[in-house]
């Protein structure tokens, strides 16, 4: 039996059924396109650790579904003695990658659907019902983005389509959208070093759905807008504070630096999902480092001499001074974001009740 989303997109980064969880290998595209077979949590951790999947909120999902694994295989005296065994499962789901505020997100969900329900059928709904609600959020995401899209070269950073989410994407989602309603869209990705995100996945994902793109270095970008070829930016998040600052792949901050002094519109696409109220602010998000030898090699290339040192900082954060809105699968938010940001879950909460 297979656990799909009925409205699952073309490109299918996450497939499962009986058998596990099965993975589009990221690190494999745009040269194979291979899915490798998840059984346990423990497995499911490596592949968010190891990028097979990436994006927060892909992660989130992979990490509801390896909640599910979890819960299959738990022996359990009584009610408490599973939930006990599921919360430690999730506190080493939540370690596999500390930025992404998708993935605690999702276990802690999990978690409370645990708590109303201890049963591996109600956690393997709750887990369905996380990725169909991305995929619905992508798709309300886009139409309220692509409004924002002048017709023209738009610039994104990293990737944030189909591939980092359960389906369509969220800042690609937003320039589909636009090309999809008929605006002469084309796009400029940058390469986004050391793990090529753009070239690899982005330039992968736009040419699968027929749209124009350019990949670009990373450096080549503020040329581009000084040259007024760049009409305006968007890029995904991974955590975004409470005052609007916005942790997303490392060289995001750069961009939305560029776009500023070249006035250009930087926006930034992300479910509310991905707003985290707890984080006042972007120094308080954790950043994380990963091993140095991504920077070193270029595939399976070094490309540095031996003996030097490299810092491989996975993300940064872009004050919310530079963010012209932020777009949400509920509205547009723009400044002052405390303001706005807040009456995202304010309503959501009024309407819950």
């Amino acid at each position: 039996m297979d656990y799909l989303p009925p409205n699952l997109d073309v490109i299918r980064p996450i497939l499962w059924d009986d058998k596990g969880l099965l993975l589009l290998d990221q690190r494999l595209l745009p040269w194979r396109e291979k899915y490798l077979r998840f059984k346990t949590w423990q497995e499911v951790r490596e592949a968010i650790r190891a990028m097979v999947v990436r994006g927060a909120p892909a992660i989130g999902i992979t990490a509801a579904i390896g909640m599910v694994l979890a819960a299959e295989k738990i022996k359990a005296k009584s009610p408490r003695d599973f939930l006990a065994k599921l919360r430690r499962a999730g506190q080493g789901l939540k370690r596999a990658r500390p930025t992404a505020v998708n993935l605690a997100w999702a276990v802690e969900r999990m978690l409370k659907r645990a708590e109303r329900e201890p049963e591996v059928e109600a956690l393997r709904e709750e887990a369905l019902k996380i990725w169909e609600e991305d995929i619905a959020a992508n798709r309300r995401m886009g139409r309220l983005g692509a409004e924002l899209l002048p017709e023209g070269a738009i610039l994104t950073h990293c990737n944030a389509g189909a591939l980092a989410t359960g389906g369509y994407g969220t800042a690609l989602g937003v320039i589909r959208a636009a090309f999809e309603a008929g605006k002469k869209i084309q796009v400029f990705a940058d390469e986004t070093r050391p793990w090529l995100q753009g070239a690899r996945l982005t330039a992968w994902e736009m040419k699968k759905v027929g749209i124009p793109v350019t990949v670009i270095p990373d450096g080549a970008s503020g040329s581009l807008m000084a040259q007024g070829k760049i009409a305006a930016c968007v890029v995904g998040a991974d955590r975004i504070a409470a005052n609007g600052d916005v942790a997303n792949k490392i060289g995001t901050y750069n961009v939305a630096v560029l776009a500023k002094e070249n006035e250009i519109p930087f926006y930034v696409a992300a479910p509310r999902s991905t707003v985290d109220l707890a984080t006042k602010e972007g120094k308080d998000i954790p950043i994380e480092w990963r091993d140095e030898k991504e920077v070193h090699f270029c595939g399976n290339k070094r490309i540095t001499p031996k003996g030097v040192a490299a810092a491989n900082p996975a993300f940064d954060v872009t004050p919310a001074r530079y963010v012209s809105a932020i777009i949400t699968e509920v509205k547009v938010v723009f400044s002052p974001y405390e303001v706005g940001l807040r009456k995202l879950f304010e309503e959501a909460n009024h309407g819950a009740a």
